[in-house]
């Protein structure tokens, strides 16, 4: 892909992914976010986070499966823009519903299990945000800094079982998003399974003889 393309394409993302806001924006200037305005803008933000962040991770499973390395590109860009949805569903939570009662929250936390895995969602996407520059893929080394982004499967897993206790009976929107994770997780253990049976095979595979030894020529 040119650099004009993914210029375009990370251009789009950016478009895509700031429109929520910009509508949520719209909507709060027209008095237009519902009976419980709070409710409104936390839900939106939570499943937007939701969203963005296995929109990231389905690009390394698009790659595996059809062979395509521009989604690669993506896959930072859409992980920092989940966690700024994440801290902003935060936010609201904590300044709008507790306006920092940091003993209530607290005491919320610990008694409801959805806002425990919210939480650890959370705190799972800090360190990914955290070392998201080059500069900290150089420090950490490409091995050390892959293992350290599988935090965002975790980090998917609490924020699917969020959704899912925290959903009203008879809402279907939460399956949705837990079949989506885990065709994702599916793809990706796949495709370490086929790394292992490969090692596996060129391990057990006979060393070829070299060319012009006896082993090869019977005859001579």
């Amino acid at each position: 892909m040119t650099r004009p393309a993914r210029l375009a394409l990370k251009g789009f993302v950016w478009g895509v992914c700031l429109a929520p806001l910009a509508l949520l924006a719209y909507r709060a200037w027209n008095d237009d976010l519902g009976a419980n305005p709070i409710s409104f803008i936390t839900n939106t933000l939570g499943d937007w986070t939701l969203r963005i962040l296995l929109a990231s991770l389905a690009m390394t499973p698009l790659r595996i499966v059809f062979g395509l390395s521009w989604p690669i590109t993506l896959r930072r860009l859409l992980g920092l823009f989940a966690f700024v949805y994440v801290c902003l569903h935060f936010a609201v939570w904590s300044v709008l519903d507790f306006f920092f009662d940091w003993p209530r929250m607290w005491a919320d936390i610990l008694k409801r299990p959805y806002i425990t895995m919210g939480m650890l969602a959370l705190v799972s996407l800090i360190p990914l945000a955290a070392t998201s520059t080059t500069g900290m893929i150089r420090r950490l080394g490409a091995r050390n800094w892959n293992r350290l982004h599988r935090l965002a499967y975790f980090a998917a897993v609490c924020a699917v079982l969020h959704y899912l206790w925290l959903a009203k009976v008879g809402v279907k929107d939460p399956y949705w998003y837990a079949a989506a994770l885990v065709i994702l997780l599916g793809v990706r253990v796949w495709e370490w399974g086929r790394r292992v049976m490969r090692r596996r095979r060129g391990r057990a595979a006979p060393a070829s003889p070299p060319v012009g030894s006896r082993a090869e020529n019977p005859l001579s």
